[in-house]
């Protein structure tokens, strides 16, 4: 029975629009959706973990793995640098799993570009004001990286219409229950379901 190859896909979102929140709960819900860790040179947050919530790493570090073309695909952002590990990813993608980049479109350009069968998902937030309310919330940045963030976000979210699925993060709940049909409906792919059930669909039309 040939192994039934994981799908990739791509997640963006403004900062503030809940993505990191609703991707950990669909992870914790699907044992078979994996997220990728990227590696960047920004400095570590409260609470954040080195390999778990990115690969820490020196700007020096980054631009020598650049350098020997490890990144799938990369950007800047803020002036800090952001790398995928091409290596781990077709390795994971490989073993079966469903594998999640949580990138912002620059990355999202570059990886459709690599390979075009990637799903690509970008959510946003119900209003602007929600969008500034949430980074206000964190209280983590001063007004003036606030307005910039809100500046970016704008930016960012016109480019909503290159990615293939829309999730409004209004109610997270619902948001979250969108992001899982999604995952649900692509795991029951017809390519997908023949490489899973190969002996019933054999004995099915024996």
């Amino acid at each position: 029975m040939a192994a039934t190859t994981g799908t990739l896909y791509i997640i963006s979102a403004p900062s503030g629009a809940g993505k990191t929140s609703l991707v950990k709960a669909l992870i914790d819900a699907q044992p078979q959706v994996r997220v990728s860790v990227s590696h960047t040179t920004r400095a570590m947050r409260p609470g954040e973990v080195d390999g778990v919530n990115y690969h820490f790493v020196s700007r020096e570090d980054f631009l020598e793995r650049l350098q020997h073309n490890e990144f799938l695909e990369h950007a800047e952002v803020f002036g800090n640098l952001y790398g995928t590990s091409q290596r781990w990813l077709e390795q994971t993608l490989a073993e079966g799993f469903d594998l999640i980049l949580e990138i912002d479109w620059q990355g999202a350009q570059q990886v459709r570009r690599l390979m075009p069968q990637a799903r690509s998902i970008f959510i946003l937030p119900p209003t602007q004001e929600a969008l500034r309310q949430r980074l206000n919330n964190r209280g983590q940045d001063s007004d003036e990286i606030i307005e910039r963030r809100m500046r970016e976000a704008v930016s960012e979210m016109s480019h909503y219409v290159e990615y293939d699925y829309l999730v409004i993060n209004d109610d997270f709940s619902h948001a979250l229950t969108d992001l899982q049909a999604i995952f649900r409906a692509n795991q029951l792919r017809q390519q997908a379901q023949q490489q899973r059930h190969r002996q019933l669909l054999e004995q099915l039309l024996a």
